[in-house]
């Protein structure tokens, strides 16, 4: 969850401006955390506090209305209204405390899908949730690298055989899960 809201805050800076490099500040002055990580606090306290995800989103959301959420997501936040059909990646970005606070995989996948389906309720969403909320588990388990890339790739079909350095180059922005 640390490791969340670090790179939600370093990132931050780069949102608008995408870099392809490894040699960056991790700290500028206009640094500062964002929507993911308001929300990641919010499904970590939804665990802790026995709460409905729904609900907890709701409250930490509205107490920081300027973090940086998507339109989708500020009509859910600021209304009473159900999950919007979104495959976009924010369900995997808040995701962390799920990994972090089950005992099983079966428990991880639950919750996961639980903390996504409120908003992002298309199964790309959820996969998106489940399959971070799993790496975090395996990780935390001991699970060395190449098992954790084989679980994932097995059960949700993502390919991760490519090198970062490979992706690099042709890579665009795709806010998809």
């Amino acid at each position: 969850m640390l490791g969340a809201i670090a790179g939600d805050i370093i990132g931050s800076v780069y949102e608008a401006w995408r870099i392809k490099t490894t040699e960056f500040p991790l700290f500028k002055r206009r640094s500062r955390f964002t929507d993911d990580t308001v929300l990641t606090i919010g499904v970590a306290w939804a665990i802790l506090n026995n709460e409905d995800y729904s609900a907890s989103l709701r409250q930490f959301g509205r107490r920081y209305p300027w973090a940086g959420y998507g339109a989708g997501f500020s009509l859910w936040l600021f209304s009473d209204s159900g999950p919007y059909g979104s495959w976009g990646n924010g369900s995997a970005m808040r995701v962390s405390p799920v990994g972090f606070a089950f005992s099983t995989i079966e428990e991880v996948l639950r919750e996961a899908k639980k903390s996504a389906e409120i908003t992002h309720n298309h199964p790309e969403g959820i996969k998106g949730a489940q399959a971070t909320a799993l790496a975090i588990f395996l990780g935390r388990q001991g699970s060395s690298r190449e098992q954790i890339r084989q679980e994932i790739t097995e059960r949700f079909g993502y390919d991760l055989n490519r090198r970062v350095d490979e992706i690099r180059p042709d890579y665009r922005f795709d806010p998809s899960c």
